[in-house]
């Protein structure tokens, strides 16, 4: 936690930050006129429901004074105003930050426009007493969340912050719960929030604001953990707080060059606020009747036998998920990681454009899954559920990673997860069936009475090769055994798990 803020090292400013990432801003004002007029509505136009409903209490409570008190007031800190705890010289230096940075807070917030799309911006200034969140911070962020919610407008939060603000003490502490209260109501909301990680981002904005969000960027070197510099444990490597660690360990989306920042924000954005009702997408422009014929030898021609699928599903040469996305979409975004410390390579998930609309995909690149690619599947599909968008699931796995490690790790957890995942999923899920089909592990990501599959594929039980062993049978009889589990892609629209068979990308 930064004491005071006073010798913070050189950074771009919070209007810097924020011209680099939207072409217009509008700071919120007035800070002292009537809730309606300072954000843009009242409690039930904002939340849909009575202050009691929304916050279990009046106004009075959530906001403890005046528009004036709550978001910083027209008037300067005074030097004798030490706040809640009398912390001697606390004013003095919130007047020393006001002076050196022009602002009258650690975060400056207002509305502005992302790549043409409309948004709800916060950003914090480090220079003002190190970003530190304290009871002013706390209460215009809640208010740019409700204006938020008010405005149907998503939520970006650019941090740069060394935590709770110390000379407040436990006043400051519990803006935490104040901040969590308003991401969790704008995330209930069906809103999407972007956070961007800047140096260094640690305590409680990291914890609320950047971890919560829906998808992370973080620019490369910047500090990223809950522990701030300060108050880690000796001798630890300081390579374990940065986005790059984070990053890796699954906790944050994409690292972002500074120079690209405003490009991949105003991405995200118009990806993210993409969706709406829609018909179903369909993973391919028609389906394939599943049987032999000149329609399914156009598209490429059907395996004859299950062990010639198992062959053609397991070939090196046929289309793998790169080769489909790539036809679907004109553009697209991944997400990475679980936010448990987690990551698959062989799973791929994000957003992308289709028709001109956005499309979410989870897709298996052919690998045994691994409990940190269900979980991220997991993210996906309740990311692009909160958000109105349909998914895309494209399904090619031997089945689910069972080593020692990935039973640690959970796999049958993640994999239940997934299930209910799918189940649950509110938006159109389109599943299509691109390569192997093992077992469970594949049938987790399948829509049911929405999959298709393609020429090149299979669907089973279990692999032929481990029917074979717990039935006892020898290595010459495993392509008997193949065909007896009739895992065919025409057999699997035969029995009724699939609803075609569709052509193979290019």
């Amino acid at each position: 936690m930064d004491p005071s803020g006073d010798t913070a090292p050189p950074r771009r400013t919070a209007r810097t930050a924020l011209a680099q990432v939207a072409e217009e801003f509008r700071e919120f004002e007035p800070y002292g006129g009537t809730d309606a007029e300072s954000y843009g509505g009242t409690d039930a136009e904002s939340y849909g429901g009575t202050d009691a409903e929304s916050y279990g209490g009046t106004d009075a409570e959530p906001y403890r004074g005046t528009d004036a008190e709550v978001c910083g007031g027209a008037e300067e800190p005074s030097s004798d105003g030490d706040g809640p705890l009398g912390w001697p010289g606390y004013g003095a230096a919130r007047q020393r930050a006001a002076a050196r940075t022009g602002e009258r807070e650690s975060v400056v917030c207002g509305t502005g426009r992302v790549a043409g799309v409309e948004a709800v911006l916060l950003s914090f200034e480090f220079g003002y007493l190190g970003g530190s969140l304290g009871e002013r911070t706390g209460a215009r962020i809640e208010a740019a969340h409700r204006t938020a919610r008010a405005r149907r407008l998503p939520v970006v939060s650019i941090v740069a912050t060394g935590g709770s603000r110390m000379q407040e003490g436990m006043r400051a502490l519990v803006q935490l719960q104040r901040v969590a209260r308003q991401t969790s109501l704008t995330r209930r909301a069906g809103l999407a929030q972007l956070a961007v990680v800047r140096d260094p981002t640690t305590g409680g904005g990291w914890a609320t604001l950047a971890a919560a969000a829906d998808v992370v960027l973080a620019l490369p070197g910047a500090q990223a953990a809950f522990a701030g510099s300060r108050v880690r444990p000796a001798g630890a490597d300081p390579a374990a707080y940065t986005a790059e660690a984070q990053h890796a360990a699954g906790h944050l989306d994409q690292l972002v060059p500074e120079a690209a920042l405003g490009r991949a924000v105003g991405r995200w954005l118009a990806l993210l606020t993409g969706g709406g009702p829609a018909p179903e997408p369909a993973p391919v422009p028609y389906a394939l009747p599943a049987t032999d014929g000149p329609g399914a030898a156009a598209a490429g021609a059907l395996p004859r036998t299950g062990g010639e699928a198992v062959a053609r599903a397991r070939a090196a040469g046929r289309p793998r998920a790169e080769a489909y996305l790539d036809a679907y979409f004109d553009d697209r975004e991944e997400i990475s990681g679980d936010r448990c410390s987690g990551t698959d390579p062989g799973m791929r998930c994000g957003f992308g454009r289709h028709a001109g609309r956005t499309v979410a995909f989870a897709a298996q690149c052919g690998t045994p899954t691994r409990p940190a690619g269900y979980r991220t599947a997991v993210r996906l599909l309740r990311t692009a559920d909160r958000l109105g968008i349909p998914v895309l699931t494209l399904i090619d796995t031997p089945g689910a990673a069972n080593g020692p490690e990935d039973e640690r790790a959970g796999t049958g957890g993640a994999v239940a997860e997934t299930f209910a995942a799918v189940a649950e999923t509110g938006v159109p899920v389109t599943s299509l069936l691109i390569g192997e089909g093992g077992s469970g592990g594949a049938l987790a990501l399948a829509a049911p009475e929405r999959l298709w599959t393609t020429p090149d594929s299979y669907f089973s039980v279990i692999a032929p090769e481990s029917a074979a062993a717990v039935l006892k049978r020898g290595p010459d009889q495993v392509a008997e055994t193949a065909e007896s589990l009739r895992l065919r892609p025409q057999d699997a629209v035969t029995l009724g798990v699939a609803r075609g068979v569709a052509p193979p990308a290019p």
